[in-house]
Formats: structure tokens, sequence, C-alpha cells
């Protein structure tokens, strides 16, 4: 990691720890363990559950389709997931490992990372229609006085981050591809090829509009998931919390998380916001900590494995590669 990267991921530890001690360690830990093991448990399989319906998201773009592909793209959507929210990387490491991953699996370069680009395209706008059914619902059933705290305020900057992005994913897919591949035709034919790979597999994608829509709808249907999980894991300390209100609290969660795209797993902002959010909604702050912690503790239990396998996975291949370089060589 670059020495930037690793004094934004420390002082977003140290945020982190500041407010568990300010909030009261021995209330969240109370909070938190009140789940118990197996409420703990259906908190992990519904994560998988939910990393599934984005895997099958990515998988809607890319034909022809069978069981092999779908876990393909499943496990690698776990790994890009993982990997953002576990390792010490920003959500853009968590992207190139989810595409290394497929790869590995025997996708094509261009096909990989040509559906990498339309699917985080598609998510971002269908997290945009997420983040402004929130904030409507927060603005129905809150006072105005809440629309103007800081997490709110962060909201919307992390909502205007995410148009700029999708903005700048749309002119990237339209007319940064085809640049991109004529500065490799010059400078490096060697990459030519596969920077025409990726372009023709957008352009692919782009010419199916059904498919682009059926993955947004199952995008959205992912992003109402994140809120359904947050309500579950509520009811299950015995805080409950009605599913829209759920929608308004995660919604802001996410467009925060946005406006913090740089900070590894958005240690800390995740921690604040829930701690400033839940008492808007009637419950103390240490629950929406406890909530935060349970949220990584759950993210933990399913990226460990599913970086380990991605791990092995890697290990084979080299292990392939040298036993091939060898028999070469006799």
């Amino acid at each position: 990691m670059k020495p930037g990267a690793i004094f934004v991921a420390i002082a977003s530890l140290c945020g982190a720890t500041y407010i568990i001690f300010r909030v009261g360690f021995a209330s969240i830990a109370g909070a938190a363990l009140s789940v118990g093991w197996g409420g703990f448990a259906l908190l992990i399989l519904y994560g998988v559950a939910t990393i599934m319906l984005l895997g099958i998201a990515w998988f809607t773009l890319v034909p022809p389709y069978s069981w092999s592909s779908a876990v393909t793209f499943c496990w690698s959507r776990a790994a890009r997931d993982s990997a953002g929210e576990v390792l010490p990387f920003s959500q853009i490491g968590g992207l190139v490992i989810g595409a290394r991953a497929a790869i590995l699996r025997g996708v094509a370069t261009g096909t990989v990372f040509g559906s990498t680009v339309v699917d985080v395209t598609i998510e971002m706008i269908a997290q945009i229609g997420f983040i402004v059914l929130g904030l409507t619902i927060f603005a129905v059933h809150l006072r105005a006085p809440a629309m103007d705290t800081t997490i709110v305020k962060t909201a919307l900057v992390g909502l205007l981050v995410a148009i700029v992005l999708i903005g700048a994913f749309f002119m990237f897919q339209r007319r940064g591809l085809a640049l991109l591949e004529r500065i490799a035709q010059r400078f490096l034919p060697s990459a030519a090829a596969s920077a025409a790979a990726i372009d023709e597999a957008v352009s692919r994608i782009h010419g199916d509009p059904p498919r682009m829509l059926i993955a947004f709808a199952l995008h959205f249907l992912g992003w109402l998931a994140s809120a359904f999980g947050l309500w579950l894991a509520l009811a299950l300390i015995n805080a409950p919390l009605s599913f829209a209100d759920a929608i308004a609290v995660e919604s802001i969660l996410c467009a925060a998380r946005s406006a913090a795209v740089f900070v590894p797993a958005a240690i800390g902002v995740q921690e604040a916001g829930y701690a400033v959010l839940m008492p808007l909604f009637g419950l103390p702050p240490e629950t929406g900590v406890a909530v935060s912690l349970l949220k990584r503790a759950r993210e933990i239990a399913i990226g460990a494995p599913v970086l380990l396998s991605w791990q092995m996975a890697e290990g084979r291949r080299v292990t392939a590669a040298r036993s091939d370089t060898l028999t070469d060589n006799r």
C-alpha cells in the first residue's frame, strides 16, 4: 500500500475505535452479543444470499448462460466484495480482485473487464435510485431539521459523487475505450488486442438493453436487500425498526460510503453514520455501532474463506505454470 493509503487506513481505524469507546464499549458489546450464535449464522446466510443475487446480476450481462458460469460470477462477486470489505483496499482494489477471480475460472479477460465496467455502472445507477428513495422516506418521516444533520449532508455529497462517477463511467464506455485502443495500437501494440476485446465486450452488452434492464432490477433488489439485512440485524438484537426506516438509514449510509470511496472498507464512516442516524429513529447510538460491528463480523466470516479460496486458485495457477515451464525446458 502507498503511504497515503496507509495513513488513511490508520486514521479511519483510530476514528472507529474512538467512536466505539465514546459511545460505550460495554453497551455496544452487550447489544452485539445479544444476537446469539444462531442469529449470527442467520446473518451470514443472508449475506451469502445477497452476494449471490449480486453475482447473478453480473452473470446476466455475460451469456451464454450455464450453471458453471453462474457459480463463476457469484464466486467472483464474493471475491470482489470480500477484498473491498476485509482487506485494506478501496473498492477499486476489490473490483480488480473480483475480475481476477473470474479470469482464473476461465472467463476471457476482455469479457471480464468489459462486463465489470458495465456492471459497476448499472449498480451505481441502481444505488442512486435507492439513495433517492431513502432520502425521500427520511424527509417524509422526520422533521425538517433532521435533514440538516452532517450525515445527511454527507449523503448528499455521496449522491453527487455517485452521479459524477456514473457520468465518468459512461464517457469511458462510449469514448474512452476506443481512445484507449487507438493509443495502445500506436504506442503499445501488444496491449491493443486486450483493449479491443474490452471495447467489444462493452459494445456487445450495450447492444442488448433487456439484459441491462434485468441487471438493473437485480441490483436495485440487492440494495433493498441490504436494507432488509439492517432490519434483520436490528430485529435479532431486539431493537426493531420498520423496513421503510431501514431503507432510509441504509441509503444514507450507502451515500456516505460513496463520499468516502477511498477509505478502506469505510472504516469509521460506517460506525459514525449508524451512531448518528439511530437516535433519529428512536434507537440509542450504541445499537447503531453494534449493528455496524455485526456487519463487519459477518463480512469477515464470509470474506475470509472466499479470499482463501481465491488465493488457493491463484496458487494452483502458479503451480501449473511452473510445471509447464519445467516440462518445456526438458
